[in-house]
């Protein structure tokens, strides 16, 4: 499997991972059973768990982006080390933009997100 395939998946595997922190801070907060019910009733996470979803909602906003741009060089055949460099600064990035998103470093998560950003560029390029 080429890199950027491989980098594809291993973000969707990622994009998995990242649903359960707001789920686990909901738990722990609210109790499995609200957990597990139809949470008719407002309620608050723990500031790590509101950053936690929104970490999970900023990876769905750009792993399309970034299937797309995969699959596309994938079947031109426009594949070369600047796209496989590019699918693994994306993935890299989105990790630690994660890590760092939910920790709470301010900065330091806008500049892993830049990264990422500059790896669907090196990718989109490509194609060019």
């Amino acid at each position: 499997m080429s890199t950027e395939l491989t980098m594809l998946a291993l973000s969707a595997g990622l994009t998995f991972v990242l649903a359960f922190p707001p789920v686990v801070a909901l738990m722990m907060t609210k109790g499995l059973v609200f957990a597990a019910g139809n949470r008719d009733e407002p309620y608050t996470l723990p500031v790590w768990g509101e950053r936690a979803g929104r970490a999970y909602r900023n990876m769905l906003e750009n792993f399309p982006v970034f299937v797309a741009l995969v699959v596309v060089v994938h079947l031109s055949g426009a594949t070369n080390e600047a796209t496989a460099l590019g699918a693994t600064l994306f993935l890299w990035a989105r990790v630690a933009h994660a890590v760092i998103y939910i920790v709470g470093i301010r900065y330091l998560r806008t500049a892993a997100f830049g990264v990422s950003i500059v790896g669907l560029a090196m990718i989109a390029m490509q194609m060019f």
